[in-house]
């Protein structure tokens, strides 16, 4: 009768470089896959040219490109844009992607 003998591989660490290599790169399509699902899902709406207008003005508000505050003031109603946010040293230093806090002010709301 024949031994048998069983035979146990260890991985080497070039192997497991390769493997972790690849299990990265799966991990890495896998995110760029579900992170362009995710935005086609919310309609892909980018903010660029006629659309500023048609912005919604939360509390929270992200300037868009090629907007400024008085454009911001009028359009959500709130005349105490600098006022209410500290961290705008310069009304005219605004830039795209600025993140400021919007507050309607209530009589101008009850004239519309």
């Amino acid at each position: 009768m024949a031994a048998r003998f069983s035979y146990r591989i260890v991985p080497t660490s070039k192997s497991m470089a390769s493997s972790a290599s690849w299990y990265c790169a799966l991990l890495l399509v896998s995110l760029i896959l579900l992170s362009s699902s995710v935005e086609s899902s919310l309609g892909g709406e980018s903010i660029r040219g006629n659309k500023l207008v048609d912005r919604a003005c939360d509390e929270v508000y992200v300037v868009g490109e090629g907007e400024t505050l008085h454009m911001i003031s009028d359009k959500c109603g709130d005349p105490f844009i600098v006022e209410q946010n500290p961290h705008i040293q310069d009304p005219d230093d605004v830039f795209p992607g600025l993140v400021i806090k919007i507050t309607p002010y209530k009589s101008r709301k009850l004239l519309r």
